[in-house]
């Protein structure tokens, strides 16, 4: 089981995956998504916030989540709905 029931797991899950979908926004691919998210999750690693066993689960749960195209593309196939939405221009 790969379910991330931490609270603050859950919220770096989050906070990874909205600071992804920006910079895919921003046209950045998978192979730059990847660093960032390794060298998140890397940093949050070395100051020991989660437990090893969680830690592990988040980054395996990143790691698929990046690889999934869905994750960056809105319910209409098009990734830009995913950005304006919450914007009023």
């Amino acid at each position: 089981m790969t379910a991330l029931q931490h609270p603050d797991a859950i919220r770096h899950f989050q906070s990874l995956c909205d600071a992804c979908q920006e910079l895919a926004h921003r046209h950045h691919g998978p192979s730059e998504l990847r660093l960032y998210a390794d060298g998140y999750l890397h940093a949050l690693r070395r100051t020991a916030m989660l437990d090893p066993l969680t830690q592990r689960r988040l980054e395996d749960l990143m790691e698929r989540w990046i690889q999934d195209p869905s994750s960056f593309v809105g319910a209409d196939g098009d990734p830009r709905v995913l950005y304006e939405q919450g914007r009023s221009y």
